[in-house]
């Protein structure tokens, strides 16, 4: 407690000292980030490997290389985001000139989950810096391996004062979350991200809560099937689904499901081979928890494709399971967050459309239709935090797409600019003139003074 204490001490000395102001600090700290990923990517690869099993290529494609582009697109972009913004005034305000001036918040907490331990906690604290900010990461401890690469990477990185990394499990959580943060940033489950929100309120701390929930999956008889079902495994199969943007469950079109079901398992086996446990580029479950939980989701349906479990190896095979639309089963309340997909048939789109919106809010949505007014309904009428058409889990890689969810998935956004903006206060500043003083505003308020304030204001 004392050293957390001492770092939050530091940190908000260096802050008001104002070492984080200038643009060229700031991107000093970000090409120095850079450089120690660069030396160290094998150990983060390592790190990745153990925690999940993660092949090097998933590790750089899905982790080390999203970050090097986010702090790219930082440093390119940083003096553009960070200049004061003239705005235009109203005659009241003449003579006069009005700016929008971004500053940082100052003292930021970023708590990062194990699924995507390195870039989930390296994105924001990205975004953080650029915006001029001082931050603790407080990195999942589950991810234990990553979470040391991280603390190693900050700690070469930066200053102890402009960033430290916080690692240990609940009690140091508890510890900083009794501290008055000017920004807290989360991402996560939604019940831990209540117990956030809860712990901020006491200062009215702002928060960003990146969560989680059932993203569908729409497949319906228009859509170009293969490729549907390709790009629908690619997104399932990433990290094991160990993914909070992974389609969590399909809904079919009923004259398309044969034809999905057995593009599923073609597609498995040109992915993965004939033994996806075996295959040491899948992926396994973080823990004997999380894998005893996900195998429990197996009798909730049928199985269509896949089923193998190894416990050994905590692996499951990307499996598709058939559940019946009215079941209140554990598999269609749970978010999944493993490689299992739940198949519902549907008859007509409004019975789609129905189900998605009857649940709660999802993180990401993904349909796959040529039909333009399916599209249309689906991206306009349904609410959602992201997603694709004719396409999965792809929004998040564009820096100019906000990614953040709504509702129970979340609130606040982050990526490209949104990030920069997330960890901004955007100061309002009135620049008046001084040669002119008009008195109509002023006591006594006659009847001429109110005939100019009525029209100038109405």
């Amino acid at each position: 407690m004392q050293t957390i204490q001492q770092i939050y001490a530091a940190q908000g000395e260096f802050f008001a000292a104002g070492n984080t102001f200038s643009i060229e600090t700031r991107k000093a700290a970000l090409l120095k980030l850079r450089e120690v990923i660069l030396r160290k990517e094998e150990d983060i690869k390592s790190a990745l490997q153990l925690d999940l099993g993660k092949s090097k290529a998933e590790s750089y494609m899905t982790e080390i290389g999203m970050t090097l582009a986010s702090i790219r697109h930082q440093i390119n972009h940083l003096k553009k985001y960070s200049k004061p913004k003239r705005v235009g005034l109203s005659i009241t305000a003449f003579p006069g000139k009005g700016y929008i001036v971004p500053e940082p918040y100052g003292r930021v907490l970023i708590m990062s989950p194990w699924n995507y331990p390195f870039l989930l906690c390296m994105d924001p604290l990205v975004s953080a810096v650029a915006a001029g900010n001082c931050v603790i990461v407080k990195p999942a401890q589950t991810s234990q391996h990553t979470s040391l690469v991280i603390a190693d990477i900050i700690k070469e990185a930066f200053a102890v004062e402009h960033v430290a990394c916080v690692a240990g499990g609940s009690e140091n959580c508890d510890c900083l979350l009794q501290l008055r943060f000017d920004y807290i940033f989360y991402t996560g489950s939604p019940r831990i991200g209540k117990v956030i929100m809860e712990k901020a309120s006491k200062y009215l701390t702002p928060v960003t809560l990146e969560l989680g929930g059932k993203s569908p999956c729409i497949i319906d008889a228009t859509a170009n099937i293969p490729l549907a079902v390709k790009r629908m495994l690619f997104g399932k199969s990433l990290n094991a689904g160990q993914t909070c943007v992974a389609p969590d469950y399909l809904l079919v079109q009923h004259t398309v499901k044969e034809q999905v079901v057995a593009e599923f398992k073609r597609q498995c086996k040109k992915f993965w081979g004939k033994d996806p446990i075996n295959n040491p580029n899948f992926p396994r479950i973080i823990n004997q928890h999380h894998y005893n939980r996900l195998v429990s989701y197996l009798s909730d349906g049928k199985c269509l494709v896949g089923g193998g479990c190894n416990s050994d190896l905590l692996k499951i095979e990307p499996t598709l399971l058939e559940v019946d639309i009215k079941a209140n089963c554990n598999i269609m309340r749970d978010e999944i967050f493993g490689p299992i997909l739940p198949l519902i048939e549907f008859e007509f789109v409004e019975e789609a459309v129905k189900f998605v919106k009857a649940q709660e809010k999802p993180l990401a949505l993904y349909l796959f239709s040529n039909s333009k007014n399916v599209q249309r309904i689906f991206s306009r009428e349904i609410p959602f935090g992201g997603g694709c058409i004719n396409d999965t889990i792809m929004h998040l890689s564009e820096k100019n797409l906000p990614f953040g969810g709504v509702g129970n998935s979340g609130m606040g956004a982050y990526h490209g600019k949104a990030g920069f903006d997330t960890f901004t206060h955007y100061k309002s500043v009135l620049k008046r003139g001084t040669w002119l003083d008009p008195a109509f505003r002023y006591q006594p308020l006659g009847s001429l003074k109110m005939w100019l304030v009525r029209k100038f204001l109405r």
